[in-house]
This record gives structure tokens, sequence and C-alpha cells, in this order.
């Protein structure tokens, strides 16, 4: 009976990844994207949940992966496409198909490396991909040239790419100050700019911190980490 509570949490990240599509096709973009950003908070609720109630099932997993793979791959996927990337024909087609698929692929990773990788995120977690997509379309910018399909191909191979994330549970991986510094200057930069687009600057911010930092142990700097 106590598993019921959180699965209806998952599910109800669903719920928000469909009401994303549906007002997405009624073009209320700004909705929808609000809808994405509702789906990432059940999201993060739903594993809190289980906790409280100390239930853990396979099925309760594999339901939070069926509801991301909507929310934060199809949804984000198919908002940007109608918000600009159709105006770009076939590769904005192509684009935001592989920005789905490269959230498939990211799920399937993470459910097979499990017990495998730990302390950290490998690859950029699909919310956060699918909520970069959508907060940069809340700040209502449409940027000349290919800017913006490149920026949505981008965050989808951050997906399925081999960078660690930290996942905040204490045991990460090594964190370098410069990367902070500098992830956190450009997370300041694009607030200054744009003071309406929080959430992005935020999104970004772990987005690039995690390339940074990343590339600084891979090339063995030699510093104090935080």
């Amino acid at each position: 009976m106590k598993s019921i509570i959180p699965n209806a949490v998952t599910a109800l990240n669903l719920v928000f990844g469909m009401f994303a599509i549906m007002n997405t096709i009624h073009g209320a973009y700004n909705v929808a994207a609000f809808c994405v950003v509702a789906a990432m908070v059940a999201d993060a609720a739903d594993g809190r949940t289980a906790r409280f109630f100390c239930v853990s099932s396979d099925f309760g997993k594999e339901l939070d992966s069926l509801c991301d793979l909507v929310s934060f791959g199809a949804a984000p996927a198919f908002l940007a496409y109608a918000y600009y990337l159709q105006e770009f024909d076939l590769l904005g087609q192509l684009v935001a198909v592989f920005f789905a698929v490269c959230g498939a692929l990211r799920l399937a990773r993470f459910n097979v490396n499990t017990g495998i990788v730990k302390g950290h995120f490998m690859g950029l977690p699909i919310p956060a991909a699918g909520c970069a997509v959508v907060t940069f379309i809340m700040m209502g910018i449409k940027p000349d040239g290919y800017t913006f399909p490149l920026f949505v191909a981008v965050f989808g191979y951050l997906m399925v790419s081999t960078i660690k994330y930290p996942d905040f549970k204490g045991k990460g991986e090594k964190i370098y100050p410069i990367p902070v510094v500098l992830s956190l200057a450009s997370g300041c930069f694009i607030f200054i700019v744009y003071q309406h687009a929080l959430l992005f600057a935020v999104i970004f911010t772990y987005a690039i911190f995690g390339i940074l930092n990343t590339l600084f142990g891979r090339f063995g700097y030699k510093s104090e980490v935080l």
C-alpha cells in the first residue's frame, strides 16, 4: 500500500509531461515549458517520497524511466521543434529526434549501470537536459543562425557523453576550484544579462561545471579539491 504514493508522484511526472505536449500543440509554449519544470519537481520528489515510506521496487524504477523519457526527452524535443527548430526544415527534425533518442539512450545506460556507476552521474541527467532546453525557450529568444539547433544537439550529446556530473550525495567526483569559479561566472553572466532566466542560468551552470571539472580531472590538473 505504501508504494502507491511514491508511484503516484512518479506518475505525476508523466502527467506534467503530457500537459507539456498538449500545450505545445496549442502554441502555449511558456505553459508547456513550465509543465516540464513541474515534471522535474515531481521527479525529484518521488525518490524522496519512496525513502520517506521506506519502499523501493523495480517497478517504481522502470516507471520512473518511462515517465522521464516522455517528460524530459519527447516533450522538450517536441517543444523545441514547434518553437523554432521547424524553421530549419529537415535539420530541425533531425535535431529534435536526436535529442529524444539521446534521452532514451541515457536512461537505458543509467538503468544498466546503476550498480556500477556510483558517486556521480555519467552524462548529463535527462531532467537537467530537458529543462535546459525548455528554460531557454522560456526566455523567448530565437538566436540567429544555427545557434539553437546546435544548442539542442549539444545538450542531447551531453546526456550520452561520459562527462561526470555530481549527484550531490556526498561521495561524488573530485571537485576542482577553477571549474567551480568559471561555471558560476558563466551562470552569473547569463542571469545579469537575462534577469528572468534564473532557472536556465542554474541548469547551464551545472552543465558547464560537469564539462570543465571532467576536463580538469582527465588532464591531470594538480590542485586542491573542494
